[in-house]
């Protein structure tokens, strides 16, 4: 008897573990990429709007035509080619900054040098053209920091201070306000994961390559010497464009 009851449990035991419902496993959904519905653009690598030596002694023209022609060709070329084939050809650099945990290393990098250096170049001028502060941006920059040597000396403080690569940035953040920042590499204040964000009205390339050539490792005397080639008439626009 008993030898019959051994093997009917057994079946038993079976029947159950095979009848008995795994349990579940929480699904986690994967997040949708984004879908561009605005405008197409045509992405153009535009050309300098001053000569190699414009900026000279403060930045010289060995510097500005490798910089240009060789490392922010580098950024545009390799962003067209990161975009490739991936349905975002014709969209806009903001709304890749807007959604950039969505997209590849790839695409972060080379979109960011394309646009950073792009806005760079329109930010200086030969020394004596650039003009200054207007009243409406003056009044803010002393609201905010006190005078224009306050915000000069925190300005150069985020820029000395990002160790390795990357950019100081003057910009106005969501309410309207004045704020310093800095990014690594060629991250802005415009893409979605920066803890600081806002719309650029200056910035300034700390990246080695920018001033090595002249400047070698004397990175607060190139610091220093941007203020020379500062393009305000520039500054000023971007910062009128934001209170309309």
């Amino acid at each position: 008897m008993k030898k019959i009851l051994i093997p009917l449990v057994i079946l038993v035991l079976v029947a159950v573990a095979c009848t008995t419902p795994a349990p579940k496993t929480q699904e986690i959904a994967e997040p949708s990429v984004p879908i561009y519905t605005g405008e197409a653009v045509v992405h153009e690598f535009a050309a300098l709007p001053y000569s190699y030596d414009a900026l000279e002694p403060y930045i010289d023209a060995q510097t500005m035509e490798i910089h240009y022609s060789r490392h922010h060709q580098a950024y545009f070329n390799n962003f067209l080619k990161a975009i490739e084939g991936s349905g975002y050809e014709q969209a806009s650099l903001e709304f890749f900054f807007d959604n950039i945990s969505y997209f590849s290393a790839a695409i972060r990098n080379n979109a960011g040098g394309y646009f950073n250096h792009s806005l760079f170049w329109s930010l200086m001028a030969p020394a004596g053209t650039g003009g200054a502060p207007s009243d409406t941006l003056a009044q803010a920059i002393n609201a905010k920091f006190g005078s224009l040597e306050n915000f000069q000396t925190k300005f150069n403080a985020a820029a000395t201070g990002r160790f390795g690569s990357g950019w100081a940035w003057l910009i106005v953040t969501e309410d309207g306000s004045l704020t310093i920042t800095s990014t690594a590499n060629q991250d802005n204040p415009l893409m979605e994961t920066e803890a600081v964000q806002g719309k650029p009205l200056l910035a300034l390339d700390v990246w080695e390559h920018a001033y090595y050539l002249k400047y070698q490792n004397k990175r607060a005397d190139y610091v220093a010497n941007f203020w020379n080639v500062v393009n305000w008439n520039k500054v000023n626009e971007l910062y009128e464009a934001t209170l309309n």
